[in-house]
C-alpha cells in the first residue's frame, strides 16, 4: 500500500481518537510528518521493562559503566542519538497509578480500562488486542517474558479477560488464537498436574502443531519452521543473578536475550512480517521486593535483549523497535553521601537476590546463621539486633495468595539494612504514577512526538505498519 494514499484515507490516529475521546488523547492533536520516509514497519519488536522507574534505568547504566567501562545499550542509544524519545502517560481508567494489566491493555486494545482487566472496559465492552489485529493482517505474532507467559503484560497484547488472574483461561486463549511464539514461565497454568481442571495444555498445544520446549537446550534445538510454546519454570523464571550463580539454572533456563533471538529466528522469514513483545517482568517483582541485586541484573537482562533486537533491526531495516516500561515501581535511587561511590560499587560483589537470602531463613535459624548468610551474599555483617529484627518476622510466618510476597518475608527491612552499605534508597514497595521513558528506532519512529498517552502507542504501531484499524 502506498503510504501517501494510506494517509489520505485517514490516519489511524484519527480513527483512534473516537475511542480515546473520554481521555482527551493527544492523538487528535498530532499531525505526523511522514514525508521523510517511504518505508513502513514490516516488523515490530516492543521491549518492556516492567515496573522500571527512571532510577532503575539510571542505576543499571551506572552499574555497567563503573564495572565494565561501558554503559547500558538503552542509554547508549540516547548518547548516540539513534532513537526518537518521548515521555508517556500510563494512567489507567481507574487510577493515575496503573497496574500492568491496564497498562498493557492501553497499548494492546487502544483504550484505557480499569486496573486488573485485560482489554475489557467496565461496561463489558471488549477491545480487539493488537496482536490479534496483526495476525488478521497476516503477520506472525509472539511474546517472550521472564514471568509466566500468561501474566498481565503479554496477555494485554493478546487476549480479552475481565481479570488478569484468569491465567489458566489465558493459556487456552493463546492456543485458540494461534500465536506463533510464546515463551516464559507458568508451568502451573499448562500442566495437567497443576491446573484446577486437570487439562494437559502441553498436549493440546502439541496436537495443534506446536513444539513444546521446557529447557534451554530444547529451545535451542527447536526448528524455526513450527510454532513454539516454551515454559521453563512453574511460576516466573529465576532472577538473572540467581540464574548466573547456579550451574543448574544456567544450563536449563534461557535468558531473555536468548528467548528474544529464538523468537526472531522463528518469525523473521515470514513474508508479511512479525510482531514480538519482549518483557523483563521480574524487574517489577524485584522493585516490589526492594531487591537491588534482582532489580539491576534483570534490568541488564532487558538491556541485553535490546541489543539482540537492535542488531536485527539495523541489519533488517524494516523493523520498528520500541523500548519502554509500563509504570514506575518503588522509585529507587542512589542516595547522596561521602561513601556513595564505594557503597554502590559494593553491589558488584553481591552473589544472589534478597529473595534467595530470605527464603533460606526460617523459624529455627540462629542469629549467627543469618549473619553468615547475609555476609556470604552481600559481603557485610549484620548487627545482632538487626538479625533479631529479621528473625521476628519468621515467628508467625504464613503463606497466602499474595503474588509478590506470599510469605510476608521482611524484604523492606533487609533493604533498609543494606542501604547503609550500598547507598540505595526506595520510596515504597508499590507502583508509582511516573511518566515513563519511550524510545523508538526504525521505520515509524518518526511518528513519535515528545509526549504521548499510552493509548496513542496502539495506533502508532498500526500506522507504522500500515495496518488498517478495521477489524
Amino acid at each position: 500500500m502506498n503510504r501517501r494514499n494510506f494517509l489520505k484515507k485517514g490516519s489511524l490516529l484519527t480513527v483512534g481518537t473516537a475511542l480515546l475521546h473520554p481521555f482527551n488523547s493527544v492523538a487528535n492533536q498530532l499531525q505526523y510528518d511522514v514525508t521523510n520516509t517511504n518505508k513502513k514497519a514490516k516488523n515490530i519488536i516492543i521491549i518492556v521493562s516492567d515496573g522500571m522507574s527512571i532510577g532503575t534505568l539510571n542505576m543499571a547504566d551506572l552499574y555497567l559503566s563503573r564495572k565494565t567501562g561501558k554503559g547500558s545499550n538503552w542509554l547508549d542509544l540516547y548518547k548516540n542519538n539513534k532513537v526518537n524519545r518521548a515521555l508517556m502517560d500510563m494512567a489507567s481508567a481507574s487510577s493515575i497509578v496503573t497496574d500492568s494489566a491496564a497498562a498493557s491493555s492501553s497499548w494492546g486494545g487502544g483504550v484505557r480500562i480499569d486496573n486488573g482487566g485485560l482489554n475489557v472496559s467496565k461496561n463489558g465492552e471488549e477491545h480487539l488486542p493488537i496482536w490479534q489485529k496483526f495476525k488478521l493482517a497476516g503477520k506472525k505474532a509472539g511474546c517472550v517474558t521472564t514471568v509466566p507467559i500468561t501474566h498481565a503484560t503479554p496477555a494485554g497484547f493478546c487476549v480479552n479477560s475481565k481479570s488478569r488472574n484468569a491465567q489458566e483461561n489465558i493459556a487456552e486463549m493463546y492456543l485458540e488464537h494461534k500465536f506463533d511464539v510464546m515463551m516464559g514461565g507458568g508451568n502451573e497454568y499448562f500442566s495437567s498436574s497443576k491446573r484446577k481442571d486437570k487439562q494437559d495444555m502441553y498436549q493440546n498445544f502439541a496436537s495443534k502443531g506446536y513444539q513444546v520446549v521446557k529447557t534451554k537446550k530444547e529451545m535451542f534445538s527447536a526448528t524455526i519452521d513450527t510454532p513454539i510454546l516454551g515454559v521453563f519454570d512453574d511460576s516466573a523464571l529465576p532472577y538473572a543473578i540467581d540464574r548466573k550463580n547456579s550451574k543448574e539454572l544456567e544450563q536449563n533456563i534461557p535468558t531473555l536475550a536468548e528467548m528474544t533471538q529464538k523468537a526472531i529466528d522463528v518469525m523473521k522469514d515470514h513474508p508479511k512480517g512479525f510482531v514480538l513483545q519482549v518483557e523483563a517482568g521480574k524487574v517489577d517483582w524485584a522493585a516490589h521486593g526492594n531487591d537491588i541485586a534482582g532489580l539491576i541484573h534483570d534490568q541488564i537482562d532487558h538491556d541485553e535483549a535490546i541489543q539482540v533486537a537492535m542488531d536485527f533491526a539495523e541489519q533488517d531495516e524494516e523493523t520498528l523497535v520500541i523500548i519502554t516500561t509500563d509504570h514506575g515501581n518503588a522509585n529507587p535511587g542512589v542516595i547522596y553521601g561521602s561513601d556513595a561511590n564505594d557503597n554502590f560499587d559494593a553491589i558488584q560483589n553481591y552473589k544472589h537476590t534478597n529473595e534467595w537470602i530470605l527464603n533460606g531463613i526460617g523459624k529455627e535459624t540462629s542469629i549467627s546463621q543469618v549473619k553468615e548468610r547475609v555476609n556470604y551474599v552481600n559481603n557485610f555483617t549484620l548487627l545482632d539486633n538487626e538479625c533479631k529484627q529479621m528473625l521476628d518476622y519468621y515467628k508467625d510466618i504464613q503463606t497466602n495468595d499474595g503474588l509478590y510476597n506470599p510469605k510476608h518475608l521482611p524484604f523492606n527491612i533487609l533493604a533498609e539494612m543494606q542501604k547503609k552499605h550500598n547507598s540505595v534508597g526506595w520510596i515504597s514497595m508499590q507502583h508509582s504514577a511516573d511518566y515513563v521513558e519511550l524510545a523508538m528506532f526504525g521505520p515509524g519512529s518518526q511518528l513519535l512526538k515528545p509526549f504521548i498517552k499510552n493509548t496513542d502507542l496502539h495506533y502508532l504501531m498500526l500506522e507504522a505498519a500500515e495496518v488498517e484499524n478495521a477489524f
